[in-house]
C-alpha cells in the first residue's frame, strides 16, 4: 500500500487504495514483491544493528578505553550515520526489485500527459530474479542502485531518529534500580522510535519510491532533485506526505519486534558465554 500510494496514480486515500488493490488483484495483490525482502531481511537487519553496536563500541574504546562504556549522544549519532550508509548498499537493490514488481501493472503519468489507465502489454517482470537480471542487463549497476541518493537522504537521518529515541525512551521507561530494560520497556521504546523514524523519513521515502518505480515503462525523472521538483510542481507539498499514516502504523509493531528480538538475542548469547566461560 505504501508504494502504491507514493508512486502510483488514482488512489485517493489509504482506504481507497486497499479496496482498489483487493478488487483488482485480490489478496495476492497485497503481497506482490515480498519474496526478495523476506529472503534478505535477516541479513539486512543483522548488518545494520551489528554496524551500529560495533561502531558504538569502537567509539567508546577510542574515547574511554572501555568498549561497554555508555555511549555519548554524539557517539550514537555517528554510529547511526554509519549504519545508515551501510544500509543503503544492501537495501537499495532489494527495495528496487520490490517496487518494480509492485508497480509494473500500475497507472503511471508522463510529464504533461494525462494518466494512462494501465501499463500497456504484459508485466515486464516474471519474478524477483527475472526483475533483478533484467534491470542489471538493461540499466547496469546504476539501474540496480537507482534511488540510492534518495535512500541515503532517508536512512542517514532516519537511523539517527531510530536508535537515539530508542535509547532515550528505553532509559526513560525502565524503572529506577533496574540494571537492564525489561521486555515491555524494549517493546514500547522500539515501537515509539520506529514510528518517529518512519514519519520523519516519509518525504524522502516518497522520492525514493518514485525514482525506483520509474523505468518500468518510461524514464520520467533525471535524478533525486528532478524527482522532488517535478513532484512538487505537479502535486504540491502534500505529495511528500503520501503514505505517512501507513508508515507510522507499520513502524510501531515492526520496530517493536525488531528491538525486542535484538535485545533478547543479545541477552541469550551473553548468558551462554557466561555459562561456557564462568
Amino acid at each position: 500500500l505504501q508504494t502504491r500510494l507514493q508512486a502510483g496514480q488514482g488512489y485517493g486515500n489509504t482506504l481507497n487504495c486497499v479496496l482498489t488493490v483487493y478488487r483488482n488483484e485480490s489478496v495476492a495483490g497485497f503481497f506482490k514483491g515480498m519474496s526478495f525482502p523476506l529472503a534478505s531481511i535477516a541479513v539486512y537487519n543483522s548488518v545494520v544493528f551489528g554496524v551500529f553496536s560495533n561502531t558504538q563500541r569502537l567509539l567508546s574504546q577510542l574515547r574511554h578505553g572501555d568498549p561497554p562504556h555508555e555511549p555519548a549522544l554524539a557517539d550514537m549519532a555517528l554510529a547511526s550515520v554509519v549504519a545508515g550508509f551501510i544500509s543503503v548498499g544492501i537495501g537499495t537493490p532489494v527495495d528496487l526489485v520490490k517496487i518494480r514488481l509492485q508497480m509494473q501493472t500500475q497507472p503511471y503519468i508522463k510529464a504533461h500527459i494525462k494518466v494512462k489507465p494501465t501499463v500497456p502489454g504484459l508485466p515486464a517482470y516474471r519474478g524477483p530474479i527475472h526483475c533483478f537480471r533484467t534491470v542489471l542487463q538493461k540499466e547496469g549497476i546504476a539501474g540496480i542502485y537507482r534511488g540510492a541518493g534518495a535512500m541515503l537522504l532517508r536512512d542517514v537521518p532516519g537511523y539517527c531518529l531510530y536508535f537515539i529515541p530508542y535509547t532515550f525512551f528505553c532509559g526513560w521507561i525502565t524503572p529506577d534500580g533496574c540494571i537492564s530494560p525489561n521486555p515491555f520497556s524494549i517493546w514500547l521504546a522500539g515501537g515509539i522510535a520506529g514510528a518517529i523514524s518512519w514519519v520523519t523519513a516519509t518525504p524522502m521515502d516518497v522520492v525514493k519510491s518514485r525514482l525506483q518505480a520509474d523505468g518500468v515503462c518510461l524514464n520520467k525523472y533525471k535524478g533525486t532533485l528532478d524527482c522532488i521538483w517535478q513532484s512538487y510542481q505537479h502535486e504540491g507539498l502534500k505529495v511528500f506526505f503520501r503514505g505517512i499514516t501507513i508508515n507510522a502504523v507499520r513502524g510501531f509493531p515492526v520496530s517493536s519486534a525488531m528491538f525486542l528480538g535484538y535485545e533478547l538475542s543479545l541477552k541469550a548469547m551473553k548468558r551462554d558465554q557466561t555459562e561456557t566461560n564462568p
